[in-house]
């Protein structure tokens, strides 16, 4: 979805809640979490927002209460976020479902698990997860999460040494991970299976979400 396709159903309301809607979007789908008065300006403008050029976006902005809050400069700008307030206003502007806010938090929850994992082949996994998600394909999001998982494990037991991995399995080391953790993650095979093979199956926000938090907190916590 473009921008001008986002803030096509606001044409009739007010210049802020236009304003509100550029920096959700640069921040739902573009990943800037904050924007200058020149960053949202030119957002209004490449929306082709009506009367763009004439908003006072500073005086707007300023006036916009508990929607919005400031994270800082950029230069001698000062950077212009939304609250969790300004989300949920812009959510019910647009009639977005709920599942929106389980997607945001997911999608909060890859970035920073994305900025700590140092291997590369692995972070570029869960960064496709991450666009996935962003996109509603949740079907993606659920094969890269999985794939990433299962190259995180694989590398784990590679740097232990082959001899060593294999002599753990055969005696059933007790250190292995717990049954319970084992099962989950067949499940959650079962789910990859299901999103990567062709099919007519589509899992909703709950069933990925659910997903999401197994895989981080058994693989990658």
């Amino acid at each position: 979805m473009t921008l001008v396709e986002f803030l096509a159903p606001l044409t009739k309301k007010r210049h802020q809640d236009r304003i509100l809607a550029v920096l959700y979007y640069r921040e739902r789908y573009e990943q800037k979490t904050a924007l200058t008065v020149d960053g949202v300006r030119q957002g209004l403008k490449s929306a082709r927002a009506k009367g763009w050029a004439k908003v006072n976006v500073a005086d707007v902005l300023g006036k916009s209460g508990h929607l919005v809050d400031t994270s800082g400069v950029q230069g001698k700008r000062r950077l212009w976020n939304l609250t969790d307030s300004g989300r949920e206003h812009v959510r019910s502007l647009l009639g977005l479902p709920k599942a929106d806010v389980e997607v945001e938090h997911d999608v909060g929850t890859l970035e920073d698990l994305v900025a700590k994992i140092p291997a590369a082949d692995i972070r570029d996994y869960l960064d496709e997860a991450l666009k996935s998600l962003q996109v509603g394909a949740l079907r993606a999001c659920t094969v890269f999460v999985w794939v990433a998982a299962i190259r995180s494990i694989q590398s784990g037991m590679i740097a232990k040494g082959s001899a060593a991995v294999t002599a753990a399995v055969q005696k059933h080391d007790p250190k292995a991970r717990a049954v319970n953790q084992k099962d989950t993650l067949t499940e959650a095979l079962n789910l990859r299976n299901r999103c990567g093979h062709p099919g007519k199956y589509r899992p909703g926000i709950k069933k990925v979400s659910a997903f999401v938090e197994d895989i981080t907190s058994i693989v990658f916590a």
